[in-house]
């Protein structure tokens, strides 16, 4: 697919031709942009990272709407793709099971997401899921079947997607090394490479593990930390002997465990987070013609996987006694499969439009204060989320470590005084204090108790805290709040317009508001 030509200008550069880089060349080219060039350091499309092996399960549930919502267009957009007459997606279905009462509970409440997302979910009881994948235990307890989840081979799609973009004025680069960039008054005017300079004002870094390393060459620190992460095939089963699709049963979860399954003809692939981290710095990662297999994979190692293996034989007893085939790492990155079709949309339209149609408050990187970019900052969160990507996470529960690394003034006055700190944007923030408790003898407090899941992360004295506000007085540490200062005569108009709030008010007065942007949406408030 590449042309020999190689361009000296383009109107956007893309770097990286995994499913991220392929999935925002197809939305600029659908949106109407010509002269989109994309360059892969690797060949096309097998480039070498996660999208050349990723096992391309897609699960749309996600307690984020957000989240969900990428992965419904993705699923929605795999479907719609195809490669050479065959499509580049297999409508499977997917099941999560349940091995403990807490995850079952859990799977009720993960039906509820799918409810409020519009992701058509079922509850089932053991003996349907055994319907679906025969060889599952009797021992789980039910499962979450979602009809609509498919499984993909990552390249697929995104050689479809390189295809539409490439038939709509987009040119794609293989074997191309970016070298640097050409920076002047603080913007990017160039791309450097191993085949020449590329003139652009817009770059889309989309190098997945290797973003770090991207990021350095241009400035711009990238908080990601490479991870390897275990998968493996086994040796061909008994119980699917004679299957005659690579992919016929549900993708399947065992969070329990921290599993994931998939069918492969008459084996299975299991990918396991049951490990420690295993993390990699993005500079250590070997080039294309240094890597044994490929950059992104590494040497596997059978201890790590002990543990996993008699995991997954609990769940599913037609594993035991299997071997392991075709064993290897896998590095995940920020943008799994899952989400590729929905995250590409969203930056082609904030590259063209200036404002995403979704609202990605929570992937936004300028979230991330100065003090997260730090490497062992990077490192230690990267470490967390790995343990926990299976995990059933409370909504409000609070990250462990690292901690106390922004501290407001009256900070040890507020731990004296018994407060409950959250963590946000890295400041302690208290959340109640356990000295204000006897407030709730003393006030008409009104409301429902909680229990259980609903009275974690959470306390009666909230409510006792919020009647002694209205009805006495209190004070209010704001020191984490951002702070900006608007001056000169045209000050008070472009507060009217970005605010939604009356703010032609007297000097000395705070007014509470949410900054809007052009369509009403809400940057801050």
């Amino acid at each position: 697919m590449a042309d020999s030509r190689f361009p000296t200008k383009a109107r956007a550069v893309i770097v990286g031709a995994g499913i991220a880089g392929c999935s925002v060349a197809y939305h600029l080219a659908e949106l109407g942009w010509r002269n989109v060039v994309v360059l892969e350091q690797g060949p096309l499309f097998e480039t070498g990272g996660s999208t050349s092996h990723a096992p391309g399960l897609v699960f749309q549930i996600n307690p984020s709407k957000t989240m969900a919502n990428f992965a419904s267009y993705t699923v929605d957009l795999w479907k719609r793709l195809d490669l050479d007459g065959e499509p580049c997606a297999k409508s499977v279905g997917s099941l999560e099971v349940a091995w403990t009462q807490e995850r079952l509970t859990d799977l009720k409440r993960k039906a509820g997401y799918g409810m409020s997302w519009g992701v058509e979910a079922h509850l089932i009881g053991p003996s349907e899921a055994r319907d679906l994948i025969p060889m599952l235990s009797d021992r789980i307890k039910g499962a979450l079947y979602v009809p609509s989840d498919i499984q993909t081979k990552a390249t697929r799609p995104a050689e479809a997607m390189a295809r539409f973009a490439e038939s709509n004025g987009t040119a794609f680069y293989s074997n191309v090394e970016v070298t640097g960039f050409d920076i002047r008054n603080g913007r990017v005017i160039a791309v450097k490479t191993s085949h020449g300079d590329v003139e652009t004002e817009l770059v889309v870094a989309a190098a997945g593990i290797w973003a770090p390393k991207l990021g350095a060459l241009a400035g711009v620190p990238i908080p990601l930390s490479p991870m390897q992460h275990l998968y493996a095939v086994t040796t061909p089963l008994p119980d699917l002997a004679g299957a005659t699709e690579e992919v016929s049963q549900p993708i399947l979860r065992h969070q329990d465990e921290s599993l994931y399954f998939r069918q492969v003809g008459e084996s299975y692939g299991i990918g396991s987070y049951r490990h420690e981290p295993l993390l990699v710095e993005a500079t250590e990662i070997l080039a294309h013609d240094e890597a044994p297999v490929a950059p992104a994979e590494m040497p596997f190692t059978p201890s790590h996987f002990e543990k996993s293996m008699a995991a997954a034989a609990e769940l599913l007893p037609g594993l035991r006694g299997a071997g392991l085939t075709r064993q290897g790492f896998w590095s995940a990155q920020a943008v799994w499969i899952t989400h590729a079709g929905g995250v590409g949309k969203a930056v082609a339209e904030w590259i063209v439009t200036g404002e995403p149609t979704t609202d990605l408050r929570e992937c936004d990187i300028r979230r991330f204060h100065p003090f997260a970019y730090s490497r062992p900052y990077v490192r230690e969160r990267a470490a967390q989320q790995y343990r926990e990507v299976y995990d059933i996470i409370h909504p409000r529960q609070q990250i462990e470590n690292p901690r106390n690394i922004r501290l407001t003034p009256f900070y040890v006055r507020q731990r004296e005084l018994g407060a409950v700190f959250f963590e946000n944007a890295g400041w302690e923030r208290p959340q109640w204090y356990d000295t204000n408790e006897g407030l709730l003898d003393s006030l008409t407090v009104t409301g429902e108790s909680r229990s259980g899941w609903e009275a974690r992360e959470w306390s009666p004295t909230v409510a006792a805290e919020h009647v002694a506000t209205r009805e006495r007085v209190a004070m209010f540490d704001l020191t984490p709040f951002a702070k900006f200062e608007v001056t000169g005569p045209g000050a008070l108009n472009a507060l009217q317009r970005l605010a939604s709030n009356q703010m032609n008010k007297p000097v000395g007065t705070i007014t509470y508001t949410p900054m809007l942007t052009a369509t009403g949406g809400s940057n801050a408030t």
